[in-house]
């Protein structure tokens, strides 16, 4: 657990650096820092450190006795009993005691132990928390990182378009004047302008809302600057099928290893035990205890009367017991039977419950391997579409320079243009996260893909 935190601490501090140089980061360094800063993360580390503790208290109380000591003093005025003559007398006293014990249960129906048992779990169940936190946030985040990505290669998109539209204004205005153009064919081409800045600005709109959400997930400073690396969007891509193994061989390990898996299968254990212990409660406990005390008194009131000294009443007024206790339950008004009851309907509850937890993980298994493979497949078909729609638009544009169709048309064209270049995109984000699901069943955690 300390290494754990030193290695999140420096972390933090690498990319504290990698802000102040305001570098862009990466989708693992972004993934990194909201693990590093996330209030949920923060949150489970507490939760574990108290299942630490409730092991270590189950372990105490199970092998360790309750020891105290006390002591006691008070004055006593008018009749009282005379420790020295048991006799009454009327005179001020002064008593003083000391006493040690201390007990041990020694049997309570194998409570102590299953209560360790079930700390053992919870503690297993705590490292599992904090697994499915650290990997809920990095799904998040890979998601809006992807959405930043997206958002801001249209952005780019459309800044290019919008100076080729520039381009075009200007060269019909020059064959406006030269007569070659009438002043229809301007406006139209200023109003296509028009247009494709309005888009600009909604894309950028876009951008701007998903790197808020970003910020939002990562706790990053919302007064900062975020850059993002677009290295991705940036290198060539060709789409590969990864998931090697079968969607039953991914399952069947899901089904074991996945933190919800773990959580939910500790949780049955524990009712489990906690079954047994109810169960046990019937039987007598048995406990050891012990104790030694000790007292003084003198008569200040008399004068008469010479007090023996404090030492030697401390070491002669001593005395020790030793107590063997066996308790039988006989009759609390049904509680333990009510509680039996309760613990069996709540065994069965977890066993349904970890039933449904398995089927679910092979139910998102199974739907997590579709999604990546018609995600590649959507992105060749994409990529497919978009190259014709590329060359229809080049083509398109030198017609509409030479006057073969009208603005009108030729926005058709760049609007189908700019969907398949949209929906390529999105392609190729929608693989990228799916394949990184199936890659985190198959065992390897979003941080380490």
């Amino acid at each position: 657990m300390m290494k754990r935190k030193i290695m999140i601490w420096t972390i933090g501090m690498g990319l504290s650096a990698a802000v102040m140089a305001q570098e862009p980061l990466s989708l693992h360094a972004c993934m990194e820092y909201a693990v590093a800063h996330s209030t949920k993360k923060i949150i489970q580390d507490a939760s574990y450190a108290d299942a630490l503790i409730e092991r270590r208290d189950a372990i105490l109380k199970a092998f360790t006795p309750t020891v105290s000591a006390g002591t006691y003093a008070y004055s006593n005025f008018g009749r009282a009993v005379d420790p020295e003559t048991n006799t009454y007398i009327s005179s001020t006293s002064f008593n003083n005691g000391y006493s040690v014990s201390g007990s041990i249960t020694l049997f309570d129906g194998f409570s102590a132990l299953n209560n360790i048992r079930i700390s053992n779990i919870a503690v297993k169940m705590g490292i599992s928390e904090e697994q499915k936190v650290e990997d809920e946030i990095c799904l998040a985040v890979m998601e809006a990182y992807y959405n930043v990505l997206f958002h801001s290669q249209m952005v780019a998109v459309m800044k290019s378009r919008i100076e080729e539209a520039r381009e075009n204004v200007t060269l019909v205005r020059r064959k406006l004047e030269l007569g070659q153009k009438g002043r229809a064919d301007v406006v139209q081409m200023e109003a296509d302008l028009a247009d494709r800045e309005y888009q600009l600005i909604n894309s950028m709109n876009q951008r701007e809302d998903a790197l808020l959400s970003l910020k939002a997930l990562m706790l990053w400073p919302m007064e900062d600057t975020l850059a993002v690396d677009m290295s991705a969007v940036k290198e060539p891509f060709t789409g590969t099928d990864n998931c090697l193994e079968s969607v039953a061989e991914i399952a069947g390990f899901a089904r074991e290893n996945h933190p919800s898996a773990r959580i939910a299968k500790g949780k049955m254990e524990q009712a489990r035990y906690e079954l047994k212990t109810a169960r046990w409660q019937f039987l007598p406990s048995l406990s050891l205890s012990g104790g030694w005390s000790t007292s003084y008194y003198t008569y200040p009131g008399r004068t008469d009367y010479t007090a023996v000294p404090f030492a030697s009443q401390f070491r002669n007024n001593g005395g020790e017991y030793v107590q063997l206790s066996l308790s039988f339950p006989l009759y609390d008004r049904l509680s333990r039977f009510s509680s039996l009851s309760k613990k069996k309907n709540g065994l069965r509850r977890m066993q349904a419950e970890y039933e449904q937890t398995l089927h679910d993980i092979e139910s998102e298994v199974t739907r997590a391997a579709q999604d990546s493979q018609g995600a590649l497949a959507a992105f060749f078909q994409a990529e497919k579409r978009s190259m014709v729609q590329e060359e229809a638009y080049r083509l398109n544009e030198k017609k509409l320079m030479q006057g073969l169709i009208s603005p009108i048309e030729f926005r058709t064209v760049l609007n189908d243009y700019l969907n398949a270049q949209a929906e390529l995109l999105n392609a190729r984000f929608q693989y990228l996260l799916k394949s990184s699901v199936v890659k985190y069943y198959q065992g390897i955690s979003y941080l380490n893909q």
